[in-house]
């Protein structure tokens, strides 16, 4: 995956090629039924064994071409296969309408049974949701809806479930379903993964992803409307370049890799930043601090060796310690408390335009006046909040983001990335499996840990602590924002799919070295 492409831009994409005359419409259409099938056989390679028997749902529009691709496919392998269709045979695109003409030209196997005709006896070893893919702007029609999840969802219960492109119901735009969906077991799209795919109800509604090519070129989208996947194609040739240097100064003084300063809370609470510590200096910072209250100081320098620990009572005291312009980024929040040391040393800090990354407790710390933390932000700034911490500082974007939706496109967790960093005026990065990082242009990046690349067990105690620290470290390294996010996020999974279930937040440093070593990092 190298990037996530909107309904919108898919369609570009193919009027492009389309539009230029190096494919037809109907080229498009017979490639992606052709993929469709090639990609149900390897996936299931029992079914590619002998004829089986398939039942295809198709729609009134182009993924509806697509499924009578499909069926005229199976039908040449010796399938016994039925096609059902929903809405008007007279008004199907162009496209479609041919290829529903070559289906029929097939002979007795070529019928078409209306939707509500009764189903076969013996059920299908393959259903096929060729209903709406992409197309989908609106709640499926109660009709649909009764019918497929009832008659024909029942039917197909012990059968492989195909969906094209999308299953029909989700918001190909935002993972989000719009009134119900059918879920796939495997689902089948064309060209790059869409947005859908990746966000929110995607991943557990689509089963396995597949993507086939269908001979499509880039097109290229308008400054930060192109949504990347973290660490794809150039961009992590860069990282591992910049991984390999120090800062600029002299590469054989460990100021060279930057000084990260990380702020804990108080006795009993220093854990977490302990944490962030360890991950900054595992990633690569040339020296790390944490900063403590005095009597927080005698229990955080018994844990820590190479991680040094200096008294930082109140904000007053931090403002004389930013003095020394070799701390090159501030790590805030985990375990500090909602206190008003914390904010006073949050304001400290964005005070001094210091590169700094704000957690937990330095974003709920201003859940009561939000617009104090977002006049003080500035552009050096990376927000990492969890879903709740979210809500706390942006109620309204939440509430958009977590409203039902009957209409699509719905508005998607990239929307709400991208509107909380633009009034932020900084880089957010909201974490999850779909994690996503936006700064204050638009620019975004998913890293989705999901299918294939899915780490449930990163979901522990700790973990989002080791985060802060990774991008603390790559800060203090002198990544830009943006960057720092989106190679710390990509990093932090990496590390817990490398370890594997069993983790907690104190391994994820610990398989740094190793992940770098297979990046080339040298």
């Amino acid at each position: 995956m190298s990037e996530f492409l909107t309904a919108a831009q898919m369609r570009a994409a193919e009027q492009a090629a389309i539009g230029s005359g190096r494919r037809t419409g109907l080229e498009l259409m017979e490639c992606a039924g052709q993929g469709a099938v090639t990609s149900l056989l390897q996936w299931r390679p029992s079914l590619a064994l002998a004829p089986h028997r398939a039942t295809i749902v198709c729609g009134p529009g182009n993924n509806g071409g697509d499924g009578f691709v499909v069926a005229r496919v199976l039908a040449g392998r010796g399938w016994d296969v039925e096609v059902r269709f929903y809405g008007d045979l007279t008004k199907l695109p162009p496209d479609a309408a041919e290829m529903c003409v070559q289906w029929r030209r097939i002979g007795a196997l070529g019928r078409i049974s209306d939707w509500t005709t009764e189903g076969p006896q013996r059920p299908p070893d393959v259903f096929v949701d060729a209903l709406f893919g992409t197309g989908l702007t609106r709640s499926m029609p109660a009709d649909i809806v009764a019918t497929l999840l009832s008659r024909v969802s029942d039917l197909a219960s012990s059968a492989v479930r195909l969906a094209i492109d999308l299953p029909s119901g989700l918001c190909a735009d935002s993972g989000r379903v719009l009134g119900q969906c059918v879920p796939a077991d495997l689902t089948v799209t064309f060209h790059r993964p869409k947005l859908g795919h990746v966000l929110a109800d995607g991943p557990g509604s689509c089963g396995t992803l597949r993507v086939v090519p269908i001979g499509l070129d880039e097109v290229a989208a308008e400054g930060g409307t192109q949504v990347r996947a973290a660490m794809s194609g150039p961009r992590k040739m860069a990282a591992v370049v910049q991984l390999s240097k120090g800062t600029g100064r002299d590469d054989r003084h460990k100021y060279a890799h930057g000084h990260a300063l990380v702020l804990s809370g108080g006795v009993g609470h220093g854990g977490a930043a302990r944490l962030a510590a360890r991950a900054a200096l595992r990633i690569g910072a040339g020296l790390v601090t944490v900063g403590v209250p005095a009597a927080a100081l005698i229990e955080n320098a018994a844990q820590l060796n190479a991680v040094m620990v200096r008294r930082l009572d109140s904000a007053e005291a931090l403002d004389q310690l930013l003095q020394d312009d070799r701390i090159t980024s501030v790590c805030l929040g985990p375990g500090m408390g909602v206190t008003d040391r914390t904010r006073g040393m949050v304001l400290s800090v964005l005070a001094s335009s210091r590169p700094c990354i704000l957690d937990a407790d330095a974003l709920t710390v201003f859940a009561d006046r939000p617009t104090n933390l977002f006049e003080a932000l500035n552009g050096r700034a990376v927000l990492t909040p969890h879903g709740g911490e979210f809500r706390s500082i942006f109620p309204d974007i939440a509430e958009k983001m977590s409203a039902s939706v009957t209409t699509g496109p719905a508005y998607s967790k990239v929307d709400g990335v991208r509107d909380a960093a633009r009034r932020a005026g900084c880089t957010v990065l909201l974490k999850g499996a779909d994690t996503t990082v936006a700064d204050a242009q638009g620019h975004c990046v998913v890293n989705p840990a999901q299918y294939m690349q899915a780490v449930p067990w990163l979901a522990t105690a700790g973990s989002g602590d080791v985060l802060a620290g990774f991008i603390a470290g790559l800060l203090s390294r002198g990544f830009d924002p943006l960057a720092a996010a989106e190679v710390a996020a990509w990093l932090h999974a990496d590390c817990a799919r490398r370890f594997g279930p069993g983790l907690i937040a104190e391994d994820l440093p610990e398989q740094i070295p190793a992940v770098l070593a297979s990046l080339g990092v040298s």
